[in-house]
């Protein structure tokens, strides 16, 4: 074996062992191999704050500056899981150079005016979506969660917590199967870091590769996050004695390792999340929406008031409850938005539909008064 082979055997032996609890696989080696050749050290980002992040390497958790990957679009901005190449060790000031491409990524649109998405955590192989049981289900929130986990790439799970909040067993089956309906094709279980109830279902799900923790503020996922851990490293505040929530603590996303292996992204609370180009992931949350669309006489059937809409047959049975379409029309429209600021011809194509449906409403007003021309 040459000197160079040898050399890259075991550089490959040194950062599999430090790096694999963080994920490191024979994918990613086989992608840094460029950046190996340019003298440059492996590590994933635990935690990004102020144009600085925590990266760990086969040396140890060190402190990098970000200058050299600051660009100008915010979906390339570095952020939690990513995978970083960055100078060598006795570098002064070290800089993270460059970071590899993404696997999968969950973005949500930025809470700016402009069209820019933001991305949350990168390199996910799951996505679970907390939702406390102290307050009554949103299920609208679910189904906007859920979309942007599909469209990521990752596996969304929807966690029901503080399940020991709820009276019985009966009403939180139900609780649950509400939850199934409303995310066809997405594992749902209640768990109560307070009574054990799931926690052992959710620990096997999460122990393996990377999972993000994301929710609302207060929906008590620093809680689940130090249970799965098995320490207090994420900080929790009391409960609330009005209304039972927990208050947001968690301010920054964090990379941690689980002692059963994965690892895990916690994040802050989330007051809204804003589809990004989630058309995809719309699609499977509305599956059987989908379903019935392709049975419509016409293909581009909008669902409204066509002769021969299996949607609106299925509306008009019960089969598809009005708060389901309700919710998939505004998530579309949502969707058809963002996508529209980055896209002049869908621009084009959505003004143009406005002004067809302007004049079909004006001119049913006209016939209503008796004015048809």
């Amino acid at each position: 074996m040459s000197l160079h082979a040898s050399t890259e055997v075991s550089t490959r032996s040194t950062s599999a062992a430090a790096l694999a609890p963080y994920g490191w696989d024979a994918g990613w080696h086989d992608a840094f191999r460029p950046y190996a050749g340019r003298g440059l050290v492996p590590g994933r980002v635990i935690r990004v704050d102020r144009g600085q992040c925590d990266v760990v390497t086969p040396d140890g958790t060190v402190r990098a500056d970000t200058a050299f990957v600051v660009p100008r679009d915010p979906m390339k901005v570095i952020c939690t899981g990513d995978w970083a190449a960055l100078d060598p060790e006795g570098a002064s000031p070290r800089y993270v150079r460059e970071y590899l491409p993404r696997r999968t990524a969950f973005v949500r649109s930025g809470s700016s005016k402009r069209s820019d998405g933001q991305v949350l955590a990168a390199n996910i192989d799951r996505a679970v979506v907390a939702v406390s049981l102290a307050a009554e289900l949103d299920l609208a929130r679910i189904e906007r969660f859920t979309a942007l986990a599909w469209e990521s790439g990752a596996e969304p799970v929807v966690v029901l917590t503080k399940a020991d909040l709820v009276p019985d067993a009966a009403t939180l089956g139900h609780l649950v199967s509400d939850v199934e309906r409303t995310a066809p094709g997405v594992t749902v279980l209640a768990a109560s870091s307070a009574d054990g109830t799931g926690l052992e279902r959710l620990a096997a799900l999460v122990g393996s590769g990377t999972t993000v923790l994301l929710g609302q503020s207060g929906a008590g996922k620093s809680t689940l996050a130090n249970t799965l851990i098995g320490e207090e490293a994420m900080e929790v505040q009391a409960v609330r004695d009005m209304d039972g929530k927990g208050r947001h603590t968690t301010t920054t996303r964090n990379l941690l390792t689980l002692p059963g292996g994965g690892a895990l992204i916690d994040t802050p609370g989330l007051r809204g999340v804003g589809l990004w180009d989630a058309g995809t992931g719309v699609e499977r949350v509305f599956a059987e929406i989908e379903e019935y669309a392709r049975q419509c006489r016409f293909q581009d059937c909008a669902h409204d008031s066509e002769p021969g809409c299996a949607v609106l047959a299925a509306l008009d049975t019960g089969e598809l409850p009005v708060r389901r379409l309700e919710s998939y029309r505004k998530l579309q429209r949502e969707n058809q938005r963002i996508v529209a600021k980055t896209d002049a011809r869908l621009r084009q194509e959505i003004r143009r539909e406005w002004r067809i449906k302007g004049a079909e409403g004006r001119a049913a007003a006209d016939a209503k008064r008796g004015r048809i021309r």
